[in-house]
């Protein structure tokens, strides 16, 4: 049933909702609802015998109740089961004038660090309506690659979080995430670890190691083959022309957590509009 706290004082309810397999009901009211979610209008708009109740076996009972509550109140605590459930929760939270940007705020005030990967994994679906891999993966806390979660993530709810300049973390640390991920997804798919992490490591920043950061990620590499040999020429290639030209642009610019080392002002300057990271605004690219 609706929770006492979303209960509007004087005024009973005049809706009924059957929710899940087992039908549980909850309660209701038509002006709140078809003012704040386009789809609850057209539905509460359809002909139907009075007081006869609104079916939606299909629809997970905690899923529709987060709904409501956030449509009541604005706000909303997340849990596993809600972000798993995200395509049916967002299908609502998307809808209605302002809905989609109060949605994202929700989802991007509210997301723990295992949380965040668990959305990005439903983020990767095709069929996920919201536009959630772009309002999590800038937000997405440092904490989050040593989450179990992250070592769980497909390679395309990956790939945004590698193609960000905003996330909060530095390349070294980045690329051991990324290894540790690709060396579970190995052992999960019987399959060669660079084999797992093909789509995504050419999104590694390796220009922005030291060469002394790089030296090490080459004699590690030996070991498992992460990294095509190539990419890691290029960077070599970098440091020893002192120019970052050879590579790719994006693969040159700084992200917000990136670590100042001293040869980052031979690179190319980030997009206009990109600030510099914290700390390091008197050393623009």
């Amino acid at each position: 049933r609706l929770p006492t706290a979303l209960a509007v004082h004087g005024l009973p309810h005049d809706v009924t909702f059957q929710v899940g397999r087992e039908h549980q009901e909850v309660f209701a009211h038509r002006c709140i609802l078809a003012c704040r979610c386009q789809a609850f209008h057209a539905m509460l708009s359809q002909p139907q015998e009075p007081q006869a109740p609104l079916v939606l076996s299909h629809v997970q009972p905690e899923v529709f109740l987060a709904v409501i509550e956030f449509l009541y109140t604005n706000r909303v605590t997340l849990n596993s089961l809600i972000v798993s459930m995200a395509r049916a929760a967002g299908s609502c939270l998307e809808m209605g004038e302002g809905g989609t940007e109060r949605g994202l705020h929700f989802i991007k005030d509210t997301l723990s660090a295992e949380l965040a990967c668990e959305a990005l994994q439903v983020s990767g679906r095709p069929q996920a309506p919201w536009r959630i891999a772009g309002a999590i993966h800038p937000h997405l806390p440092q904490e989050a690659v040593q989450t179990q979660s992250f070592l769980e993530l497909s390679p395309s709810a990956l790939l945004p979080v590698l193609r960000s300049d905003r996330l909060g973390i530095d390349e070294a640390e980045l690329i051991q995430a990324v290894r540790k991920w690709a060396h579970v997804g190995s052992a999960v798919l019987e399959c060669p670890v660079p084999e797992v992490a093909r789509a995504v490591v050419r999104e590694l920043r390796l220009a922005l190691l030291s060469p002394s950061d790089l030296g090490a990620l080459e004699e590690e590499n030996k070991k498992d083959q992460l990294i095509p040999v190539e990419h890691i020429a290029e960077a070599w290639k970098m440091h020893a022309l002192r120019k970052g030209r050879g590579a790719r642009g994006h693969l040159c610019r700084r992200r917000r957590g990136t670590l100042p080392r001293e040869h980052h002002r031979y690179l190319e300057p980030p997009h206009k509009g990109h600030s510099a990271p914290q700390g390091q605004e008197g050393n623009r690219l």
